[in-house]
Parts: C-alpha cells; structure tokens; sequence
C-alpha cells in the first residue's frame, strides 16, 4: 500500500497483478496475456468485485460466458477490444462500457484483436448460487461453498466437461 494514502482509498498501482487464468487446459493457455488487479478485494468490498485488468495483444478476457445470478459492467479505459456476444461482434474503445444482465443466456467475451495492450475495469456481483456457462466450450464450473474455520464463507471453484466428469 502507498504511504500517501490509507483505507478506505488506495494506490491502485501497489494492487498487485495476477497473470494467468483458473481455467484448466486446454483453456487456460487461450487466454493469453491477461494481468488482474483485484481492486474491490484490496479495499475489503465483499458484495461485488472490481478488477482492473491489462489485456495483451491476442489476450482475450475469458472463455464466451453468461452468468445465471451475477451481473457483469465493463468500462474501457485504454485501446480496443472487440466485444463477442451471441449478436455478433463490435469494437469497443477507451470510454465504451458493456453490461451483461444476470442470466440474460447471451455469452459474452473481450478480444484484443490489436497491437496495443487494453486496460479495463470490471465490476461485478458476488452471489454464491451463480452458474456459469460456457456456450463454445466443453466446460461448467461448479462453486462450491465452504465455511471456513474462522467462520467466513470460501468459494472452491470445480472444472467439469459439461457431462460432470472433471477435468
């Protein structure tokens, strides 16, 4: 954290970056270069989240998805992405936002089809009976809470095929 500022603000740049996905392969190597900063998460926020993400060149946000309880909000803040959705493609640049209502069944997905890296924030909803699903992919993630022994409540995430077996 930044000397200059305390809680309930924060630097964003000491947030630190978390590169990768959680997906498993074949998946997880079709993201490309993606780094997450888990802004929300630094400042204690529990009931949504808010990632700063770096999207490289070929990176793409996520495998195409629609959430079944949780609501999506993305606002471009540098360069482009090419946003997918079950209508099509468009080309989103810095200022454009999306929102993606909760169990609309249109998937949805960022691209960085350009040379530059894209910076965008994400905002969304924590809801624990959420489903994920994945409608170009052999792919369901199954939340499973857990309560821990400090009595919080943690979230183990499962990847199956979608017939159950797990990857």
């Amino acid at each position: 954290m930044s000397e200059r500022l305390r809680l309930p603000a924060l630097d964003s740049d000491a947030v630190a970056e978390l590169r990768g996905s959680g997906y498993p392969e074949p998946f997880k190597s079709r993201m490309g270069d993606r780094a997450k900063q888990k802004l929300g998460a630094a400042l204690g926020l529990r009931q949504f989240g808010v990632n700063r993400v770096r999207l490289g060149p070929g990176g793409q946000s996520a495998l195409r998805h629609w959430h079944s309880r949780e609501e999506e909000f993305v606002y471009l803040l540098e360069g482009e992405l090419v946003l997918r959705t079950d209508a099509g493609e468009q080309t989103l640049r810095a200022g454009d936002c999306a929102g993606y209502p909760a169990g609309s069944g249109d998937g949805h997905q960022l691209v960085n089809r350009g040379t530059t890296v894209a910076v965008y924030l994400e905002v969304g909803t924590r809801n624990p009976q959420d489903e994920c699903f994945y409608p170009d992919d052999d792919l369901l993630l199954d939340y499973r809470q857990q309560v821990g022994r400090d009595g919080d409540t943690q979230q183990e995430t499962v990847a199956l095929h979608k017939d159950g077996r797990p990857y």
